[in-house]
């Protein structure tokens, strides 16, 4: 596991392009038969892939974590976005097939990643952040009939924001939230512009109380993603390639523009899980 430490925001003003990209930027996290990991500081969130292939990959703490098992002190939020995958949590096995994901209370002990073929593997995505509670294990489907253990999203988790004429016509999927799924902190989603939209999170904004990862998929070899980041007065970017992952920490904008339609998934943590909390950015304040 990765560890990376918090910054400030008066340091991260002089940090070059490389320098920037080695704090903030996550790449290399889908990689066949491996379960990959960075550990952030900012809110002690965890960022990982798992990406079974022949054999199931399982879960375990590592040394970093200092705990008997992954989820002793933790809870953690998965999505999968790759082929049709299984997860067995404590001897319960789940099938998420693409776009579907799960939420994983602490206290579940053997957590093991696999996919229903090796050809077309899952590719699980995950956050995972410190808990004092433990809420119960689900599936989570954007579609479907509502049964034991699995959870649908609904309908006004579903959001339809912006318009094509300002580029950012785009569907908001909650998947973990206060209301739906049950958490400590964590909270989880995932965002798709529309053909000819390219605009995230803009108008941008920042909020103290929690920070925030992004991972971008969807996007061709040969587009990219802008992702904008730093105080409003002292923006930044990194350039982002499919499937890289971002830390936003909660004194900076988190915003995004390609160079065409892609689909991002957001994680955040900290000790707000309201989504008003956010201090609107003006456009005419950035610089």
């Amino acid at each position: 596991m990765e560890v990376r430490t918090a910054a400030s925001p008066r340091d991260v003003k002089h940090y070059t392009t490389d320098r920037l990209r080695e704090e903030f930027l996550i790449q290399n996290l889908f990689v066949p038969g491996e379960i990959k990991m960075v550990y952030s500081h900012i809110d002690r969130i965890i960022t990982g892939a798992a990406v079974p292939a022949e054999e199931a990959l399982v879960l375990t703490a590592g040394a970093e974590l200092r705990a008997e098992y992954f989820l002793q002190r933790r809870e953690m939020g998965i999505i999968n976005i790759g082929g049709a995958g299984v997860i067995v949590a404590d001897g319960k096995e789940y099938e998420v097939g693409h776009k579907e994901g799960m939420y994983i209370g602490m206290g579940v002990k053997d957590i093991t990643f696999s996919s229903k073929e090796s050809a077309e593997p899952a590719k699980f995505y995950f956050n995972s952040t410190p808990a004092h509670h433990t809420y119960p294990t689900v599936l989570i489907k954007p579609e479907g009939t509502p049964e034991e253990g699995v959870v649908i999203v609904k309908d006004e988790n579903k959001v339809e924001l912006g318009t094509l004429e300002q580029s950012n016509h785009r569907t908001i999927c909650k998947y973990i939230l206060p209301g739906q799924v049950e958490s400590c902190q964590l909270e989880m989603g995932m965002t798709k512009l529309e053909p000819g939209s390219v605009w995230n999170t803009m108008p941008c904004h920042t909020h103290d109380r929690r920070m925030e990862v992004y991972l971008y998929f969807d996007i061709p070899e040969d587009a990219f993603v802008m992702h904008y980041m730093g105080e409003p007065a002292e923006t930044r970017h990194i350039v982002m390639r499919n499937e890289e992952a971002v830390i936003s920490p909660s004194w900076s904008i988190h915003s995004g523009s390609g160079s065409q339609a892609y689909t991002f998934i957001w994680g955040m943590a900290g000790e707000n899980q309201d989504f008003d909390d956010m201090d609107h950015i003006e456009n005419q304040e950035l610089k």
